[in-house]
């Protein structure tokens, strides 16, 4: 949870990664690890407002809009789409379970216009068309618990970095409800039907490559948050786990834990990891968020700046007569036998896998990070537009 880590992945700052915008800066990722083509893509939906999680229920697909504080429901059959649910501040994890629809919303950071504190940090719960109610609150949970044992407060009180941060929800198969990915907590948070929640898995810090002499506020010295986003199931029934790694260059994580939250294996080197799916085959695809979108090199060798700073270096981006956002974020794909393949997807969040199909959110941070409002998607991702690199 360390303040140079901060994910708060929050509507005005939301998702709005690490970085500084420069001469001088180092890739987001390897420059091997990209693919030049844009991907093949249908679109499903268009005008989103930050497009964070995607889920699907009995042919619907939900998504959270964190930009707009709000679920929407789209129909696959005619694509039509329909808000389901506001009044979520910084709508962020979504699941449809039973007849409720469940959101996380994110935390603040102080920010002037919204509650300080985290109070927005909670999970809530829906009929479709109806308010929302307080389901459970992780940020209370976070303060008593802390499963991941960081320091949150400086000695005046001040916050050190966001406390809790849920940013993604599953239904659980089997025992259990659901599982929640708080990205500030730096945890897996196992959520029962009335609300109890208790740790299920806690990743340890990053200490690897520029993460070794990044700032930290936690007993395990200079390292990096993992900072869990996504949660998927694969075939073989364990959870796939994507863990943002405090925006360093290739330290990005997907975890590999069983049913009881054991880590049985780690994928490595990715380094905006906001999303995770896993297809039928074994394949993960894993989306890196802001591939391509340059960080100050200073920062990157601390393992990243901070929120602030990168909003203003992606707003400075985007005034750039030779910048492009289409060619921001990749979706790469790990197959069973470990060959990675790449698809220039652009800014994209929520991963889901559906018959045969990958669906992603898109445009994910176009309003929030480079002040382009209007500009999500959900869409359909053709398997042709991944491809080896060069």
């Amino acid at each position: 949870m360390v303040v140079r880590n901060r994910i708060a992945l929050v509507a005005a700052t939301a998702l709005t990664c690490a970085g500084l915008f420069g001469a001088g800066s180092a890739s987001a990722d390897s420059p091997k690890a990209a693919a030049e083509t844009p991907a093949k893509v249908t679109v499903i939906a268009s005008n989103l407002e930050g497009p964070r999680q995607l889920n699907e229920k009995d042919g619907y697909f939900y998504v959270a809009e964190a930009d707009a504080g709000q679920v929407t429901r789209i129909r696959r059959s005619d694509r039509t789409k329909r808000v389901v649910v506001k009044g979520l501040p910084d709508a962020q994890g979504v699941a449809r379970i039973g007849s409720k629809i469940y959101a996380t919303t994110g935390e603040a950071e102080g920010d002037a216009a919204r509650p300080a504190n985290g109070v927005d940090a909670r999970v809530y719960a829906a009929k479709p068309f109806a308010k929302p109610k307080r389901f459970a609150d992780p940020y209370a949970f976070e303060l008593k618990y802390n499963p991941d044992n960081q320091t949150q407060f400086s000695p005046k009180g001040v916050p050190l970095d966001a406390v809790s941060n849920p940013y993604f929800l599953i239904e659980r198969r089997g025992p259990g409800f659901m599982l929640m990915a708080a990205a500030g907590g730096n945890d897996v948070l196992a959520v029962s039907k009335d609300g109890r929640l208790s740790p299920f898995f806690v990743p340890s810090v990053i200490t690897t490559g520029v993460c070794q002499g990044a700032e930290q506020n936690s007993p395990a010295g200079p390292s990096c948050d993992p900072t869990p986003t996504g949660i998927a199931y694969g075939p073989d029934g364990n959870l796939y786990i994507s863990g943002l790694s405090g925006l360093a260059p290739n330290e990005g994580r997907v975890y590999v834990v069983d049913k009881n939250g054991k880590l049985l294996r780690t994928l490595t080197g990715f380094s905006n990891s906001v999303g995770v799916a896993v297809g039928p085959d074994g394949s993960v695809y894993v989306s890196d968020l802001l591939q391509g979108f340059s960080f100050d090199e200073a920062a990157a060798r601390k393992g990243a700046a901070t929120l602030g700073q990168a909003r203003t270096a992606g707003k400075a981006a985007a005034a750039a007569p030779a910048f492009d956002p289409k060619a921001v974020g990749q979706i790469v794909k790990v197959a069973p036998d470990g060959k990675r393949t790449y698809a220039q997807v652009t800014m994209p969040s929520g991963l889901f896998f559906k018959n045969g199909v990958l669906y992603a959110n898109t445009w994910a941070v176009a309003g929030s990070f480079f002040g382009i409002p209007h500009a999500g998607q959900t869409v359909a991702v053709d398997q042709s537009s991944f491809v080896a690199t060069k």
